[in-house]
């Protein structure tokens, strides 16, 4: 009966008194009675604080229920301290303005995100039945999602799974590692798409979507992604930028001058939360990572 009512709403409805069993506030898990009657108080959207500013989006596909984005690197997905603008949320108020109300504000329902400094497919809801839809999907392990990266080192094998658990980094609480006491199940699989000398283009599939969970699987078997400030040991990395040293000048100069990881959300499957319909969409690589990949080539 309430098609944009999501059930986290219901809840905080529920405990604002704003639903009411036979006039009278009950507790979300009141089991109702034949006869009685629900009345629901439904307040209109407000305006969340967040100001919609004009920053160019690369659209991949719109309807009334989502937007697909091909999500640059270097933006943040979601208003956050010390990123109170220019974000992706910011963008998505702008150029959608048929946003409706999701947990009674006007807003963009942020499914999954990506890190600040990785590119690649994103899908956002319009609306709480589509973010419901989506959401539910993520938590059943049926959207599929697949990443390419440049690692360092080579691999003796051309596929391959990392099944470790992740958490939160017992020392670094801003950083997440595999060797935490409280991890939560954490499964990536990975293909071999080209082998260079001292360098490994990946491609990754995620069965889980712990965070940062393909820079920290890739850090924990010795093959950190090309850029990634955080995730690599210091004397790892010193061996693998040793050994890089010894490839032409001309990929050493671009391997030196990244500053960011070389990670691309590459395609991203699921169903449409309205008509259930298969939905398929991929973003193509960044300009920094084609760039490298052709001068490995050469």
């Amino acid at each position: 009966h309430l098609p944009d009512c999501s059930r986290s709403l219901a809840a905080n409805l529920i405990g604002n008194h704003q639903i009411l069993v036979d006039n009278l506030p009950k507790k979300p898990g009141y089991r109702v009675k034949s006869g009685e009657k629900i009345s629901i108080r439904m307040p209109d959207p407000e305006p969340v604080e967040y100001q919609p500013e004009p920053i160019p989006l690369d659209i991949l596909y719109q309807d009334n229920d989502l937007v697909v984005l091909n999500k640059p690197a270097g933006i943040v997905v979601h208003p956050a301290p010390g990123h109170s603008s220019g974000t992706l949320v910011n963008a998505l108020l702008y150029h959608c303005p048929d946003l409706e109300g999701i947990g009674g504000a006007i807003r963009p329902g942020i499914v999954h995100r990506l890190d600040k400094d990785t590119s690649g497919t994103l899908v956002v809801a319009k609306n709480a039945k589509a973010l419901e839809g989506l959401a539910q999907q993520f938590k059943e392990r049926s959207v599929s999602k697949k990443y390419l990266a440049l690692v360092h080192g080579e691999f003796a094998n051309d596929t391959g799974t990392i099944d470790l658990p992740i958490g939160r980094h017992p020392v670094h609480r801003k950083q997440m590692s595999t060797t935490t006491r409280k991890g939560r199940e954490a499964v990536t699989m990975w293909k071999v798409l080209k082998q260079f000398q001292y360098i490994t283009f990946l491609e990754l599939t995620l069965q889980t979507g712990r965070t940062h969970q393909i820079r920290v699987h890739c850090a924990a078997i010795d093959h950190p992604i090309i850029g990634d400030p955080i995730y690599r040991s210091g004397r790892l990395f010193k061996n693998l930028m040793e050994k890089a040293s010894r490839l032409p000048t001309g990929i050493i100069d671009p391997l030196k001058s990244i500053d960011r990881q070389m990670l691309h959300a590459w395609q991203l499957e699921f169903r449409h939360p309205r008509t259930n319909e298969p939905m398929s969409f991929e973003s193509p690589m960044p300009a920094d990572m084609r760039e490298l990949l052709e001068k490995l080539s050469e």
